[in-house]
């Protein structure tokens, strides 16, 4: 077991960020729909929980929203992800599951690499923020190009769409909400994990 889930100090702030994850899924605030897909502001506690804490942290926050998306795509929530379900339940636990993991363990992996190098000790947070949402926007659109590009929804929707290709159906889709979402993530995201950093230094 890792050192860090005995640590006290670790468990309660992974804990407290668990809780804002989890209230932003029940309040309606971890995402806005935009068309068959949501804008997904639960990428901000997830960086920062990457961030702050750590890889294993933002996989275990990524982890927890994905459970909350599988819900959704279980229960018919998301009418896309429902769809993706009734297809291949284990390919749509790999999307909104295995994927948010990844999301915030590479966040992590990412953060600290470039705090290692960063002498301004902003633009790593900065960059932390922005890499939540983006990375979010790549793996869970990547997956579904490559798992179920093919079926007869994703091939309505490229019509819709006029997409002439894979990337020009992932363009499409996420349009200017995948920017708003992404410039969210790291203007508040890198704002709030800064501020959090030092504020917990000085304590």
């Amino acid at each position: 077991m890792s050192r860090k889930l005995l640590d006290v100090h670790y468990l309660t702030k992974l804990a407290i960020l668990v809780a804002i994850v989890l209230a932003m899924k029940l309040t309606g605030l971890s995402s806005i729909p935009v068309g068959p897909l949501n804008m997904t502001l639960n990428m901000i506690p997830i960086g920062i929980g990457a961030m702050l804490l750590g890889p294993l942290a933002g996989g275990i926050l990524g982890m927890v929203y994905g459970f909350t998306s599988l819900y959704d795509a279980i229960s018919g929530g998301s009418v896309m992800t429902h769809i993706f379900f009734q297809l291949s339940p284990f390919g749509t636990v790999i999307l909104c599951v295995g994927m948010r993991i990844l999301v915030g363990v590479f966040t992590g992996l990412l953060f600290r690499a470039v705090a290692k190098i960063d002498k301004t000790d902003t633009v790593c947070y900065f960059l932390g923020g922005l890499a939540a949402p983006l990375l979010n926007t790549l793996l869970f659109m990547g997956f579904i190009v490559l798992f179920f590009y093919n079926c007869a929804y994703i091939q309505g929707r490229v019509a819709t769409l006029g997409a002439t290709s894979a990337l020009m159906f992932v363009v499409l889709s996420v349009g200017i909400q995948g920017l708003v979402e992404a410039a969210t993530g790291m203007i508040v995201g890198g704002g709030v994990a800064k501020s959090l950093s030092h504020a917990l230094k000085k304590s």
